[in-house]
């Protein structure tokens, strides 16, 4: 018979194994750019604490306007977690491109996971 003392202790190892199960994948950050101009500085995004704890992954869209010395002067969030798009937009915002013509507008996606790849 399954007694709520069992219960417990059942559910206490299953907790501490979540946790150093868990612990065992360091969370990365990223990158990929659509085809367009080309990156001469990539910074990679922090990986938010409280997301590794909650253990929250997924992809950042965000569109950046890039002036014609290669700065990013705009983005606009095209999708993501709301806990990693801040991680995302500052690491964005200090990419410098290659000089170009024009102005651009680029895509690039943050892809926020929990595998050591």
């Amino acid at each position: 018979m399954f007694s709520v003392v069992k219960a417990r202790r059942w559910l206490l190892v299953s907790i501490l194994g979540f946790l150093v199960l868990g612990s065992a994948f360091t969370p990365v950050a990223s990158c990929q750019q659509d085809a367009g101009r080309k990156v001469k500085v990539r910074v990679k995004p922090i990986y938010p604490d409280m997301a590794k704890r909650m253990g929250i992954s997924g992809v950042v869209r965000i569109q950046a306007t890039v002036n014609a010395s290669g700065s990013v002067v705009a983005t606009k969030v095209l999708g993501g977690h709301p806990m990693l798009i801040n991680a995302a937009l500052d690491a964005l915002k200090r990419w410098k491109y290659e000089p170009a013509s024009k102005e651009t507008t680029e895509v690039v996606a943050f892809d926020f996971n929990n595998n050591n790849e």
